[in-house]
């Protein structure tokens, strides 16, 4: 199994260019089975997460191909054959049951199976199929696949989230953009990739109101229109990056980074002493040359601090100079980083929902396994900061996040090399 080898302690400077965001990507590509005439993506990543749906929608009948440099996706959901997600597709990623809501609102009927996803808590599906129900969709479950049918079509209803829930919302989103009549959404998760989508669907045709608040309404319509749109950069890739410049005392501009979507991360780097501008080509994150003071973070849904932050902020966390605590309040089992970064020198205790992070200004490189997407980008930032050498096992799940990440770190600097199992 490839690990990455980092010799850190450098300094990061220079630019790296943000890509387009994974998390809005995958909702817009399963938004091609809501029309047969081709969607075509911009600024699409290059990460198995892509990779894994591309397959899942190809299995469907959906056409989709890579076209040139740009991240072009042409996706052209023309010819669907099949209503049917299979597990051995949509258990390797949890986005896949997006295909729901899209299959059902054209099709009338979708079979798709019980998801998996990175072992980070359960994160249960009955927001969906209740949300389903609500626009009059029959579903039963039948050995481990959601089938649902809706003979007449969907028809518009009231749905109320009693849990914010990016995916759910999602799902539902695409269902009532299509179904008969006005569909009110409450609750709604307002997260960028979330107003991405609804964007999308409304340069697509669908009508829709109330975009970027918890109150969404959806009049339907009878059918969709291919477009072109360009994905949103990724959040959660520039946050990755400003803890890079700022855990190593260095300064990066990063290109496309949008702070009006980042506010919650950009607040707290600015509350622990580092320096974040905006520039006309993104953000430009630097040390400031003196230690970091504590902070505190609670993980929350948008515009709170996101969830897919908290294991990278804890490394700021550990290199600076005070107590800082950091609340989950999304997904429990979502410290698992914490006994590797405890191996590298880290002062950290977690009770509970909440970890308390005494900074010691530094770390010591170690061998150490990462578990999930967002806790592995929290080890080989931990790594670019340590002082020595650090392995990072089991960085598969890197590839399916961070575009060329190995090439864009040492384009500033960083030494490291992915060392083939």
């Amino acid at each position: 199994m490839d690990k990455i080898v980092i010799r850190g302690g450098k300094p990061l400077k220079g630019s790296i260019t943000v890509g387009g965001a994974k998390n809005a990507a995958l909702p817009l590509m399963t938004a091609s089975l809501l029309t047969d005439e081709p969607l075509v993506l911009d600024n699409v990543p290059k990460l198995a997460d892509i990779d894994t749906l591309a397959n899942l929608l190809r299995e469907l009948g959906v056409e989709a191909t890579r076209e040139g440099a740009n991240g072009r996706f042409v996706l052209s959901g023309k010819s669907v054959t099949s209503r049917t997600a299979p597990y051995d597709l949509v258990r390797k990623m949890r986005a896949s049951f997006l295909v729901l809501g899209p299959l059902l609102a054209r099709f009338g009927e979708a079979r798709v199976s019980l998801p998996g996803g990175c072992a980070i808590g359960p994160r249960p599906v009955d927001l969906h199929i209740k949300a389903m129900e609500a626009l009059g969709a029959e579903i039963r479950l039948d050995d481990g696949y959601v089938e649902a049918k809706a003979p007449q079509g969907l028809k518009g209803g009231r749905v109320r989230f009693p849990t914010v829930s990016v995916g759910a919302t999602e799902n539902v989103l695409m269902a009532a953009a299509l179904a008969k009549g006005q569909t009110v959404i409450e609750n709604a998760a307002r997260e960028p990739e979330i107003i991405d989508l609804a964007d999308c669907l409304v340069k697509m045709g669908a009508k829709i109101s109330g975009i970027g608040t918890e109150h969404l309404v959806v009049e339907g319509v009878e059918s969709l229109k291919g477009i072109t749109h360009p994905v949103i950069p990724d959040r959660i890739e520039a946050g990755s990056y400003a803890i890079a410049a700022a855990a190593t005392g260095g300064d990066l501009e990063l290109i496309g980074a949008r702070a009006d979507i980042m506010d919650a991360v950009v607040d707290s780097l600015r509350k622990a002493g580092v320096i974040v501008d905006v520039t006309d080509k993104g953000l430009r994150v630097a040390a400031n040359g003196e230690p970091y003071v504590g902070f505190d973070v609670i993980t929350q849904p948008y515009p709170g601090f996101p969830t897919d932050m908290q294991a990278q902020m804890m490394v700021l966390m550990a290199m600076g100079g005070g107590a800082s605590m950091i609340t989950e309040t999304i997904f429990e089992n979502r410290y698992m980083h914490v006994p590797e970064l405890a191996r590298m020198g880290a002062d950290i205790v977690v009770h509970g929902s909440s970890a308390m992070v005494r900074g010691k200004g530094r770390l010591i490189g170690a061998p150490v396994m990462a578990t999930d997407l967002r806790a592995s980008m929290c080890l080989v930032l931990a790594g670019l900061a340590a002082e020595g050498k650090t392995e990072v096992n089991r960085i598969y799940h890197l590839d399916r996040g961070y575009e060329r990440l190995e090439e864009k770190l040492m384009a500033v600097g960083a030494d490291l090399e992915r060392v083939k199992a």
